[in-house]
């Protein structure tokens, strides 16, 4: 039996061929590394100039290409959201890593201690004292496992509830021996997509005042927090002014996919960072007038934040519509479409998206320059 044909046995060739990017067979996902280059650099340069430690949400592109690229510019180190996803990083070099979701299970928390062990810098967070006491029996004195507590900002996601389960939380953490009380989260999910610069402010303003609050009864109680860690691309300028966080968990703005680029991220409707990440396709069908079919449905790109935006291949004001699982329509009066043309797409979420794909086609202009695994699709456990 023959192998599965795999997107290096399909487009190695085509490294470093001028134009090679329209030679891809398609649906592809692709990244400009000059876009994200300017973006990586964009937001490390923020992040210094404001004083803030940055550490990128690698649950964005799950890929240990670009979280060393954004370390060798400035982050700190990297987020994953799932334990999977922080061993994918760790076996591509990554050497600091947040878990900004709690590890509850038996297995689970097996595996976060030997990740513990192999690399020099492991960070958990925790939102229930049962989860803490298992944390501490697993955990060693010799290199005791780096904790923070995750605060609820009103999501009723994760998180504890109240400031009195906040300290007593860090209490617990800070009295065993083989854990570190490292600080706090508080991700703001839910205000990250506001689109109008003054409500996300307005939002941020009332959020952080209530994260304020728990830290001074943390530093009342002597467990200063080390870390106050959180943010996001919708709010990081907001943070930066509003002065209590001190690290900055920004993940999209490596990529910008259309949820963030509705938003006003500035207050002046500039836009800070650029698109970096698309989907290439082709028409497979133009037999109506006005109307061709894409190979790119479903199966190639989230479908949770609406439909793509089309960057090019149409006319402006073209619309693109989902067609199935393999398939997406494009609309536009009076156009006339051809099988074979090239469309690109912004996808509407990035990173569920990239958890589509086994790997990026990078490219310079319309020249592919490298190929890179998505290293962490696939693990959510």
């Amino acid at each position: 039996m023959s192998s599965p044909v795999s997107d290096i046995d399909l487009h190695a060739h085509l490294i470093g061929q001028q134009g090679g990017r329209r030679a891809l067979n398609t649906p592809v996902l692709v990244v400009d590394i000059d876009v994200l280059a300017r973006n990586i650099q964009s937001m490390a340069a923020f992040a210094a100039e404001h004083g803030l430690a940055l550490r990128p949400h690698a649950k964005t592109h799950k890929s240990a290409d670009i979280a060393r690229m954004q370390i060798a510019a400035g982050a700190v180190g990297v987020c994953s959201a799932k334990l999977g996803e922080a061993e994918a990083m760790a076996n591509g070099e990554v050497d600091s890593i947040l878990i900004t979701s709690p590890v509850v299970t038996a297995p689970g928390i097996e595996r976060l201690i030997a990740l513990n062990q192999r690399i020099g810098d492991l960070r958990v967070v925790t939102d229930n004292p049962t989860n803490v006491q298992a944390l501490m029996n697993a955990a060693t004195t010799e290199k005791p496992l780096q904790v923070l507590v995750d605060i609820d900002p009103g999501i009723r996601r994760t998180g504890v509830a109240s400031p009195e389960a906040a300290l007593a939380l860090a209490k617990q953490i800070a009295a065993a021996p083989s854990l570190r009380f490292l600080g706090v989260q508080y991700y703001c999910g839910r205000e990250q997509h506001i689109e109008a610069w003054a409500d996300r402010v307005d939002a941020m303003k009332k959020r952080t005042a209530y994260l304020k609050g728990i830290v001074d009864q943390l530093n009342a109680a002597g467990l200063s927090p080390q870390v106050i860690t959180g943010g996001g691309t919708g709010t990081h300028r907001i943070d930066a002014d509003l002065g209590v966080l001190n690290e900055l968990q920004t993940g999209s703005y490596v990529f910008m996919d259309r949820q963030y680029n509705d938003c006003d991220l500035t207050g002046d409707g500039v836009t800070p960072f650029e698109t970096s990440l698309f989907v290439d396709a082709r028409v497979v069908s133009a037999n109506t007038p006005g109307m061709a079919t894409i190979d790119a449905g479903f199966k190639a790109m989230a479908t949770d934040g609406g439909p793509p935006t089309i960057l090019s291949g149409a006319p402006e004001g073209a619309v693109y519509h989902f067609m199935g699982d393999e398939h997406g329509a494009i609309v536009a009066a009076d156009a006339t479409f051809a099988i074979g043309d090239a469309v690109t797409l912004a996808v509407p979420h990035c990173d569920p998206t990239v958890n589509l794909y086994d790997h990026y086609h990078v490219v310079s202009h319309d020249t592919l320059v490298r190929i890179w695994p998505v290293q962490a699709r696939g693990r959510s456990r």
